[in-house]
């Protein structure tokens, strides 16, 4: 078996083949990375039935006057009933705070929503609900099977507001004009 080059922290760019319309044009930060598997989130697809408001309710949270608001994304399709929020490394919680890398992290407990509801928390924030899992090998077979392009996370590009331009905005940071792309792919 190869070597697994670790993904975490990378971006994963679907190809416009992509077979799974729930991964079309998706942008993925990969949380997490290893022979075991890979967990991430997808980036620019935001919910158009469920806001942070709605959550704060459901889970019984009183947001103040300062309350956060934020769009909540479809992390991807595994336990879609979960939240997730990606941010900054600006707010540890040090035992539920996973760190992606310096410039990431994760965290999937009520208290960063508490800390939301009260106007507080990290300075860069993005919601999702569910996230992209892959088991031992799986991330490695699409990726020869063209299905992803990987690059360089950056702050920038994952917090941006602008959710529809996110695919094309990581194509570019890779110097691919989207107009250049194939739906098929081929090794050479």
């Amino acid at each position: 078996m190869s070597e697994v080059t670790p993904l975490t922290g990378k971006l994963l760019i679907a190809m416009p083949a992509m077979g799974d319309p729930r991964f079309e044009r998706s942008v993925v930060l990969v949380c997490a990375h290893s022979e075991e598997g890979a967990m991430g989130l997808i980036l620019n697809k935001p919910t158009d039935d469920v806001t942070l408001s709605d959550l704060f309710e459901q889970l019984e949270i009183e947001a103040g006057p300062g309350a956060r608001h934020m769009k909540v994304h479809f992390g991807g399709p595994v336990e879609t009933g979960r939240g997730f929020v990606l941010h900054g490394p600006d707010y540890d919680t040090s035992d539920s705070t996973l760190t992606v890398d310096a410039r990431f992290a994760m965290t999937a407990t009520l208290d960063i929503l508490e800390a939301f509801a009260r106007g507080e928390g990290p300075g860069q924030a993005l919601m999702a609900l569910g996230y992209a899992g892959w088991g031992a090998g799986q991330l490695e077979a699409e990726l020869a099977q063209n299905a992803w392009l990987t690059a360089d996370a950056t702050p920038e590009l994952v917090f941006a507001r602008d959710d529809a331009g996110k695919w094309q905005a990581a194509l570019e940071t890779l110097g691919i004009d989207t107009l250049m792309l194939s739906g098929s792919g081929g090794r050479a």
